[in-house]
C-alpha cells in the first residue's frame, strides 16, 4: 500500500450531495484540507461547473479563479479544490451575485441566493471555549476560526453572528428551547424547526427534540442541531421550502400541478 494521505477520489465514492452522475467519468475531485471536513464540503469546481454553470469544463474553472474572480467569506480563493462549506458565503462581485451555501430537506447542498448587504456575515456555531496562555480565553468556531476574548456570555453549542468585514463576532444566539434551528446532520438534515427540548444522557449522546413550522416532531442528536435565530425569526435568508420535509405523495402533487395535470389527492389515497 502506499504511504501518506489520499490524493485522489473516485466519482462513485465522492458525497451524495455534490449530485455527480456516475458516466461523466472516473475521478471526481478531491477537496484540500481546510475549514470543512470533505464529506461536509464541495470544492469550488464542482460548485462552478456542476451547480452554477459558469463552466463547461474544468479548465474553464481554473481560468475563472485565476482571474480572481471568486471570494470565499471575502477571501480571493483560487484552488479548484478549495472546500466550500455549510454558512460559507460565495461573492463574484464582477457580477454583483452573492450565495450561501446550505442544506435542504434532501440532504443536498443548496446555494441561496443572498443580497449584498447579508454576505458581510456568517453564522457559525461555537465548537469549543478555553483558557489559553497568560488567561486568554479562546472560542473555536464550526469553520475552524479562532476568536479571542469571545463575550462571557457565550457557550458551546452556541450560534454566532461572524462579520467578514471587521473580523469579529458582533452577536450570538444562545442554544435553548424556542429558538429556531436547522439540522447539519444525520437523516434529519436539512430541516428547520424550532427547539422544544434537550434529553442529557450521561455518557452517551445529548438528544434534542425539535419541531417544524407544520407541527412535525422529531429528534436528533445535540451536535447536528445550529440554531439559526432567535425566536422563530431566522438571521439569514432560508432555503426554498424553509425546510419542512413533505411527504410522497405531498411531492407528486406538487409535481403534477407544476406540470399542468391533476395529480392525486394526498387525502383520498390509503396508504
Amino acid at each position: 500500500m502506499p504511504r501518506g494521505p489520499r490524493k485522489h477520489l473516485k466519482r462513485l465514492n465522492a458525497p451524495r450531495n455534490w449530485m455527480l452522475d456516475k458516466l461523466s467519468g472516473k475521478w471526481a475531485p478531491r477537496p484540500r484540507t481546510g475549514p470543512h471536513k470533505l464529506r461536509e464540503s464541495i470544492p469550488l469546481l464542482i460548485l462552478l461547473r456542476n451547480r452554477l454553470k459558469y463552466a463547461l469544463t474544468a479548465r474553464e474553472v481554473i481560468q475563472i479563479l485565476h482571474q480572481r474572480l471568486i471570494k470565499v467569506d471575502g477571501k480571493v480563493r483560487t484552488d479548484q479544490k478549495y472546500p466550500a462549506g455549510f454558512m460559507d458565503v460565495v461573492s463574484i462581485e464582477k457580477t454583483n451575485e452573492y450565495f450561501r451555501l446550505m442544506y435542504d430537506v434532501k440532504g443536498r447542498f443548496a446555494i441561496k441566493p443572498i443580497s449584498q448587504t447579508e454576505a458581510d456575515y456568517k453564522l457559525a456555531r461555537v465548537r469549543k471555549i478555553w483558557k489559553g496562555k497568560n488567561g486568554v480565553i479562546f472560542a473555536a468556531l464550526s469553520d475552524s476560526r479562532v476568536v479571542r476574548y469571545p463575550d462571557p456570555l457565550i457557550k458551546p453549542h452556541d450560534t454566532v453572528k461572524y462579520n467578514l468585514k471587521e473580523g469579529k463576532i458582533t452577536s450570538f444566539v444562545p442554544f435553548e428551547a424556542g429558538n429556531l434551528s436547522m439540522i447539519i446532520g444525520g437523516r434529519n438534515l436539512g430541516r428547520i424547526g424550532v427547539i422544544v427540548k434537550r434529553e442529557r444522557h450521561l455518557g452517551g449522546f445529548d438528544i434534542v427534540h425539535v419541531k417544524d413550522a407544520i407541527g412535525h416532531t422529531f429528534a436528533t442528536r445535540l451536535q447536528n442541531v445550529f440554531v439559526i435565530g432567535k425566536g422563530t425569526k431566522p438571521l439569514v435568508s432560508l432555503p426554498l421550502g424553509h425546510g419542512i420535509r413533505k411527504t410522497i405523495l405531498e411531492e407528486l402533487s406538487i409535481r403534477h400541478k407544476r406540470l399542468g395535470n391533476k395529480g392525486p389527492n394526498p387525502a383520498e389515497v390509503s396508504v
